[in-house]
């Protein structure tokens, strides 16, 4: 009887997180060179933009993971369809926050996770207009530009700045406007800042306690989940409709029990 052939030896988590670092840090940068050309529209819709730089800034991204693996399978939010089966899965956002961008508002990033057999192994987030880097790895601390992060010590919501997006698709819209006028109520402020993967690393760093979101995808939270969770938070990925689509409560953690309560009572999540 013939043994199976044996599954090649997994990269160490601290080589992909050096390419992913690499890589999110080449689209950042691709991206802010190439700003003056932000307004180049490739697709419109109802309340977003696709820019020709959206693809661009993956492609650099990508060629930087593949000179590190030839071999890499890649999703990224700018070729959505599924990929084959692999141990090993890349998931790149080229631009986070891509209507900022296009307004010249600095609040964007490019985000580079890296899967191994379905779970978070390493994620970068790269804000160059704010000179950030966010990395983490599931052995070792989040660090921003080479610093630990830690997420605040909050334990009141009456006392949390709470972080989200509003998801204009309109089985979602009436019920996040309740949940906001809820939660405006309850917590010191709620915020709307425009990239979902920046903002799930201001937890990490302490600066906000809490973000969610509903209807966002896999490319958006793929790495800062893990980057929240490595600074001592809780990531909470649900599933959503359709395909990639997820719900996401990130938290410090003491908050995450009450404003899961809150979110649920309002039917968002």
């Amino acid at each position: 009887m013939k043994k199976k052939p044996e599954s090649p030896a997994l990269p160490s988590l601290d080589r992909l997180l050096a390419c992913a670092e690499a890589a999110a840090r080449a689209g950042g940068k691709h991206a802010l060179k190439h700003a003056h050309r932000r307004r180049i529209v490739a697709q419109t819709f109802a309340h977003d933009v696709k820019l020709k730089l959206d693809r661009e800034c993956q492609d650099v991204a990508e060629r930087v993971i593949r000179k590190c693996f030839p071999r890499a399978v890649i999703l990224g939010e700018e070729n959505t369809v599924k990929p084959a089966a692999a141990d090993v899965l890349w998931i790149i956002d080229p631009i986070d926050g891509t209507v900022n961008y296009f307004h010249g508002l600095p609040l964007w990033c490019c985000s580079v996770a890296v899967q191994v057999r379905g779970r978070a192994a390493a994620g970068a987030v790269y804000a160059p207009m704010l000179g950030e880097c966010y990395t983490a790895h599931r052995e070792r601390r989040a660090t921003c530009n080479g610093k630990p992060l830690a997420v605040s010590a909050t334990r009141r919501l009456k006392d949390a700045v709470i972080l989200t997006g509003l998801n204009k698709r309109n089985d979602l819209l009436n019920h996040s406007i309740a949940l906001f006028h809820r939660l405006s109520r309850k917590t010191q402020k709620l915020r709307i800042m425009g990239s979902a993967a920046l903002d799930i690393c201001q937890v990490a760093a302490g600066r906000a306690d809490a973000f969610f979101e509903s209807g966002i995808y896999l490319w958006d939270v793929a790495a800062a989940g893990l980057i929240v969770e490595q600074a001592g938070g809780r990531a909470e990925i649900m599933p959503s409709k359709p395909p990639y689509q997820l719900r996401i409560i990130a938290s410090n953690g003491r908050l995450h029990t009450p404003l899961r309560r809150l979110i649920l009572q309002a039917g968002t999540i």
